[in-house]
């Protein structure tokens, strides 16, 4: 333990020599610093040292920025915030990450820019659900901006099922709705038929109902989409929401296409209620349907000579 805490203060040490500058010297050697820097940070980082593996991490990024090599630079900042991960100091650490992403997009690599996010965006969402939808947008957006729609759509889905878990409903159904549109664009269909019934049952939670009928009526025009399992289903549950028949919302909910989707839609399933409580179609008890032929029957007699 002892000679990696050497080890590590001589890399500082090098690394504080290389950017000093003399009269023969006009220049720091922010290259060979950097170098010594990430050095230094590893042998903190064995020896269990994670505060000053971080602050080492953050010299080597300032020396790459400097030297203007800032993917380097972002590099070095993700490894920073990864070892206040390691301290359990998640806020501060996607802090450092977002930084790195921005470094990514101005070197010219959105791709790692965009994943650094998904990737804060998972450490987050144990502690802070609204950030990590934050975090899943931009990167979305990062996608987006290159044309990568399949990836983008991804990071728009996480976003919405955690709009859904935290009950913003009015976000999450404009963010499911921008999914659709993207798969649309990419032709997946059978996913478009899966995300009209999230934004189905989003909006019946919102007591919108037009605008859950009006998605259905939109995905008409979706090959396949009509008599498919899925629009039948969406056609039954707002019959029943309408009708305010419980047993056939129930029944809808409670069908495998609905309670085996993403949890956070699954839960809205499951919990979805007809307005006013709705009405349920009590059986038919041998004893009422006896009174009800006897009824009938007196009907018939009283008829039985006519109108007049």
């Amino acid at each position: 333990m002892a000679a990696k805490i050497n080890e590590a203060h001589d890399h500082i040490a090098k690394a504080e020599k290389y950017l000093k500058t003399s009269f023969m010297k006009w220049k720091p050697d922010y290259d060979s610093a950097a170098s010594e820097y990430s050095k230094a940070a590893v042998a903190f980082k064995n020896a269990k040292m994670l505060e000053e593996a971080k602050e080492a991490y953050l010299q080597e990024a300032e020396a790459h920025t400097n030297n203007k090599t800032l993917f380097h630079a972002a590099k070095a900042l993700e490894a920073a915030g990864m070892m206040l991960k390691d301290m359990q100091r998640i806020p501060e650490a996607i802090q450092y990450i977002e930084r790195a992403s921005m470094m990514y997009v101005e070197n010219g690599t959105p791709d790692t820019a965009a994943l650094a996010l998904d990737r804060a965006g998972k450490l987050i969402e144990s502690q802070d659900l609204a950030k990590a939808v934050d975090l899943y947008q931009k990167a979305a957006s990062v996608f987006e901006n290159e044309d990568r729609l399949r990836q983008a759509v991804e990071m728009l889905g996480k976003a919405s099922r955690l709009l859904v878990r935290q009950h913003k409903l009015d976000e999450a159904a404009v963010s499911i709705q921008k999914e659709k549109n993207m798969y649309k664009e990419i032709e997946n269909y059978p996913t478009c038929f899966k995300k009209t019934i999230a934004q189905v049952l989003v909006h019946l939670h919102r007591n919108d109902f037009v605008a859950a009928d009006k998605c259905v009526r939109e995905s008409y025009s979706l090959p396949g989409f009509s008599g498919s399992e899925d629009c039948v289903a969406l056609e039954q549950l707002l019959q029943g929401y309408d009708e305010q028949d419980e047993d056939q919302v129930h029944c809808v909910c409670n069908s495998p296409l609905f309670k085996y989707m993403d949890n956070d839609y699954a839960k809205l399933s499951i919990s979805l209620r007809v307005p006013g409580g709705g009405k349920k179609k009590a059986p038919a008890s041998a004893a009422d349907a006896g009174e009800g032929a006897e009824a009938g029957e007196a009907d018939e007699d009283e008829y039985a000579g006519g109108l007049c």
